[in-house]
Formats: C-alpha cells, sequence, structure tokens
C-alpha cells in the first residue's frame, strides 16, 4: 500500500510544519550528496529555514568558490547577449567586423577604423566594454573547449584502460597454463 498523493500547500500545524521541514532537508542533502558522487558534478545548495537559519551542502572545496563560478557564468551569459545585440546594430556601421576573423584581427581593424584620437571619453568607456566583452567570450569558449577536451581525454584514457585490463586477463591464463621452463627442460631428461 503507497502513500497518497501530496497536496502542495503550506502546512498550517506548526510542529508539522518543522518536522516536515527537518526530513525533506535531510532529504534533499541526501540527493544533493548523491547526484555530486553519482555523476561527478559540482553541486551547491542552500537552504534558509522560517527563523533565517541557513543550511547549506557544496561538493567542491567551498560554496563561495560555486557561487563564483555561476556568478561568472551568469555575467558572461548577459555579455553574449549584449555582444550579440551590439554586433546586430555595429555590424552595418563596421564592415571591419565580420564574423569568421580573428579577434586580435577584428579588434585591430575596428581600432584603426575608429580613430582611437579623437575620441571621447564615452566613447572610450564604450569601446572598452565592447572590448571587454570580446574578451569574455573568447575565455568562455576557450573554458568551454577544455571542458569538452578533457572529458574526451578521460573517454579515452578509460578506453585505454578497459582494453590494458582485458589484454591483461587475455596474458594470465597463458601463463598460468605454461609450465615452468625448468620443468619442461627436466622432463626432456
Amino acid at each position: 500500500m503507497g502513500r497518497g498523493k501530496v497536496q502542495l500547500k503550506r502546512i498550517e500545524d506548526k510542529s508539522s510544519r518543522q518536522v516536515t521541514f527537518s526530513k525533506r532537508k535531510g532529504g534533499l542533502m541526501k540527493k544533493a550528496r548523491e547526484l555530486a558522487v553519482l555523476c561527478d558534478v559540482e553541486v551547491a545548495l542552500m537552504i534558509f529555514s522560517d527563523r533565517g537559519r541557513l543550511y547549506e551542502f557544496s561538493s567542491a572545496e567551498s560554496l563561495g568558490k560555486i557561487l563564483e563560478r555561476y556568478r561568472t557564468h551568469v555575467e558572461e551569459e548577459i555579455a553574449v547577449r549584449r555582444s550579440s545585440e551590439l554586433e546586430k546594430t555595429r555590424h552595418a556601421d563596421c564592415p571591419g567586423l565580420q564574423m569568421g576573423a580573428r579577434p586580435l584581427e577584428m579588434i585591430q581593424r575596428y581600432l584603426e577604423e575608429q580613430n582611437i584620437q579623437e575620441k571621447t571619453l564615452i566613447e572610450l568607456t564604450h569601446l572598452e566594454i565592447e572590448l571587454d566583452v570580446i574578451l569574455r567570450q573568447t575565455r568562455f569558449r576557450k573554458e568551454k573547449q577544455l571542458r569538452e577536451e578533457k572529458t574526451l581525454m578521460e573517454e579515452e584514457m578509460a578506453a585505454m584502460m578497459s582494453e590494458d585490463h582485458v589484454l591483461r586477463l587475455e596474458l594470465e591464463p597463458n601463463d598460468a597454463r605454461a609450465p615452468p621452463l625448468q620443468e619442461t627442460l627436466l622432463n626432456l631428461f
């Protein structure tokens, strides 16, 4: 006999609510820990009780490290969106900025076209922001490619270790069945 479906609404009885909170918090922490171990991922979990008490779990060295990574990721996504919007508006104004060109060449052509010496402080600030966006996009793409390469190398390493294990198993039975060289020589005489 199974449980009935739970209605998702606030539990009115304070004691029952506290018991449910405690049990579900423990279950959620356990699931977060299992997810981190089984899937080799970084997990951060923060829970604030109704009294303002903080409960936290982090699979990494520190929760702050994961939060910093999250903040950087969100900033990069925002920068990518802004950059694509800026590129749409700027593309008509700057024919030197073409898709597929290398970033340094793009920047150099752009700077040559803009004549930096004649820019105002506001225009230089906007230019700095655009360059920062390009730099963030480049870093984001680089980190993504590094993660993909790492995953690929780990998979190749696992396949090689598996193949090595199979080869060792194939060689072991042959060594166990073959009589030592001394016994073979003694049997000849």
